[in-house]
């Protein structure tokens, strides 16, 4: 059985730094991509970034150049792992952070299209 599991969430104050970790577990053979998303409260979930297993990272086109300046992924391939780091957080970065893997190959043979992880909470105030 796979398991996409986040964690790091918490509370921190506006202008502060988090990091997020993903960890993708079980019997993996392969998984084609990690990527990040959020929630903020009464809106719908969004993607912020991913990164393929050659380690290519594709930011949403439509997010805000804000965010994309102050969030960055890197991630570990050998450890189905990636992070996310949100630098200078702002209040309006109160979201439920999650992660999900694209097309997981077991070693079984098992093919997963999506794994969406439980998800982080991130709340962002003094």
């Amino acid at each position: 059985q796979v398991q996409v599991v986040e964690s790091g969430g918490g509370l921190v104050q506006p202008g502060g730094s988090l990091r997020l970790s993903c960890v993708a577990s079980g019997n993996i053979h392969s998984i084609e991509s990690l990527a990040w998303y959020r929630q903020a409260p009464g809106k719908s979930r969004g993607l912020i970034v991913g990164r393929t297993n050659g380690g290519t990272i594709v930011y949403n086109p439509s997010i805000d150049p804000s965010v994309k300046a102050r969030f960055t992924i890197t991630g570990d391939n050998d450890k189905n792992t990636v992070f996310l780091e949100l630098n200078d957080v702002k209040p309006e970065d109160t979201a439920v952070y999650y992660c999900m893997a694209v097309r997981v190959v077991t070693r079984d043979g098992a093919d997963y299209p999506q794994l969406w992880g439980q998800g982080t909470l991130v709340t962002v105030s003094s």
